[in-house]
């Protein structure tokens, strides 16, 4: 499968400093690499209703979920470009987290085993100098591929509150370059006994 990169923005506002930081990323990808850019601003999904345990009201997704599943199962790597609000994901980024757990019920769709195998990235900006204020927001997309089997290719951090802040922000630039390079290790759940 050629790779195609799923962007999924998911800040309050548009052109903010992770975004832009994620396009310094996506500038260094080959020409031949597909990228699809999808703002979580422009397309809201719905508040997650958890039905897994009501097998009569699962349904296929429509509307602006159905658009972002289609997304992401045409996807070979996931970037999920999300500001770090209040230590992790921000909220539209997380419900759109929440709507892979619907997913992963959909009949016929095995979106667990489509999933297997497939890159997750991260880039965030921060309006903070201790990048381990960080730590749940990886953790959180950390523990998200290992749970489906999928690659981790990591974090971009980079620092801004100001819009535009984070082209200032020279070592997060030079992270970028090389950023989407090589080969993403499978993730892995931090302790043995780990799970969703």
């Amino acid at each position: 499968m050629t790779r195609r990169f799923l962007f999924v923005l998911g800040s309050a506002r548009r052109d903010g400093n992770t975004e832009l930081l994620a396009r310094r990323a996506a500038e260094q990808l080959p020409a031949d690499v597909e990228q699809q850019w999808v703002g979580l601003v422009d397309h809201p999904l719905p508040d997650f209703t958890d039905l897994r345990h009501d097998s009569d009201h699962i349904r296929p997704a429509d509307g602006n979920a159905a658009l972002l599943l289609d997304a992401t199962l045409a996807a070979t790597d996931i970037v999920i470009a999300s500001p770090l609000y209040w230590y992790s994901v921000s909220g539209q980024t997380k419900r759109y987290l929440d709507h892979w757990s619907a997913w992963l019920r959909i009949p016929g769709l095995d979106f667990k085993a489509t999933m297997a195998g497939r890159t997750l990235w991260g880039v965030t900006a921060l309006a903070h100098d201790r990048t381990e204020v960080a730590d749940p927001l990886v953790g959180t997309l950390n523990n998200s591929a290992a749970y489906l089997e999928m690659r981790f290719g990591g974090v971009l951090l980079g620092n801004g509150t100001a819009p535009g802040d984070v082209l200032r922000d020279t070592q997060a630039l030079a992270r970028a370059k090389t950023f989407f390079a090589g080969q993403a290790p499978l993730a892995r759940f931090p302790y043995a006994d780990a799970g969703v």
